[in-house]
């Protein structure tokens, strides 16, 4: 028995994941362990699909069991990200392996990149080129490429490269001792061309906003079967549709409150409160925006501030694993991680995850939330309470 993790969002679930997960079984893996973001992803976004539908899809697809990474997580830093990714796999006290797609496909060079990021974030350089306007992962790239040359440097220029560099680093951090192994992408991320029926899950989403049925060779039946079936109830999810809470919230919120979230510094919560003045979503967006702040960090804020989430609700470990999907072969693992004894509570109700004490708790409060305000990114409205209700069974 070999069971591999994956980090993923699925988002939607595409021809690339497909071959990713396949070439884990070829690489040995008898089980999978996927571990996917939920209703909000880490590049400040919605997800086009609600994770039960995204969960029950993976399965189908080849993975046998789908455990949540939680919101708070999600809507962080690369590093956060990944971070919080190795304690639910540490948590399950069974994995062998950990398998993450990449655009080099070289664990040599992406370890040789770790090690370059670790000797140049001491170094007083970075912040100097901070201050010149800079990001701080732009800041270390730059520095990197300085000091290590172009093949280490241009690493960092490709964003499942540097979130692989992430994972290895999390890895270390967490003392999770499993084997690495990469698949190299054949689609680049956020390519709005496809590679014959590879193509990038960007591609597929602006698609899918088009109202085009031209992604049907690109992903396998089962998640062409679930997008349509989502499109036809109303539940495909776009961050416009929050354009007004959005609106309300940065109207009725103070300076200090935006100051107080994550990702929030050098006097950002100032730029910020002067876009309640704007009167779109993208005017808003724009009037933050600046080469040390990008896009996608400036959208996490925002929904941060929207959902209610804080520094803290990163500070520990997860305190449970949420189970969004399971086969019988999920089964498996799940009595291997009894049989390791495993550090975590592992289980599908979030209700009686809750129950377990103030720390699940808290977190799977803040994820009902998420999911509540997920439910106004739908045509279809969801109830408030969708969270805590919902039933998941074994998947076929």
């Amino acid at each position: 028995m070999k069971i591999s993790g994956i980090i993923c969002e699925y988002n939607p679930f595409h021809n690339g994941h497909l071959y990713h997960i396949e070439q884990t079984r070829r690489n040995g893996a008898t089980h999978i362990v996927a571990l996917m973001s939920g209703n909000f992803v880490q590049r400040g976004d919605v997800a086009v699909i609600n994770k039960f539908e995204r969960a029950k899809t993976a399965v189908r697809c080849g993975a046998d069991l789908v455990i949540e990474l939680p919101v708070a997580y999600c809507l962080s830093s690369a590093e956060t990200y990944a971070r919080g990714a190795m304690y639910i796999l540490k948590g399950l006290g069974c994995v062998d392996e950990l398998s993450f797609g990449s655009e080099c496909g070289d664990l040599s060079l992406l370890t040789a990149a770790v090690k370059a990021s670790y000797a140049c974030a001491k170094r007083p350089e970075l912040e100097d080129l901070m201050k010149l306007g800079n990001s701080y992962p732009k800041a270390l790239q730059i520095l990197i490429r300085q000091t290590y040359g172009d093949e280490i440097g241009r690493l960092f220029s490709y964003p499942n490269n540097t979130l692989a560099i992430e994972y290895l680093k999390a890895m270390v951090a967490v003392k999770l001792k499993i084997q690495p192994f990469t698949v190299k992408r054949n689609e680049m991320h956020d390519a709005l061309a496809a590679s014959g029926k590879i193509a990038s899950a960007s591609l597929i989403r602006q698609l899918m906003e088009n109202h085009s049925d031209d992604f049907d060779d690109l992903v396998p039946d089962n998640s062409s079967d679930t997008i349509s079936a989502c499109a036809a109830a109303g539940m495909i999810a776009r961050f416009e549709q929050l354009e007004r809470v959005l609106l309300y919230k940065l109207r009725t919120t103070t300076a200090e409150e935006i100051a107080a979230l994550p990702e929030v510094g050098q006097g950002l919560e100032n730029k910020i409160l002067a876009a309640r003045n704007e009167t779109s979503l993208e005017s808003m967006l724009l009037s933050i925006k600046s080469k040390r702040y990008p896009m996608s960090r400036i959208r996490r804020i925002l929904l941060d501030l929207l959902i209610g989430i804080r520094p803290e609700d990163t500070q520990n470990p997860p305190p449970y694993g949420r189970i969004l999907a399971i086969s019988e072969r999920g089964r498996d693992i799940l009595t291997a991680a009894k049989k390791a004894g495993t550090i975590l509570p592992y289980g599908t109700s979030l209700a009686k995850l809750a129950e377990l004490g103030p720390a699940q708790k808290a977190c799977a409060d803040l994820e009902a939330r998420a999911t509540s305000v997920y439910g106004l990114a739908q045509r279809r409205i969801n109830p408030a309470d969708a969270d805590y209700k919902a039933m998941i069974g074994m998947v076929k």
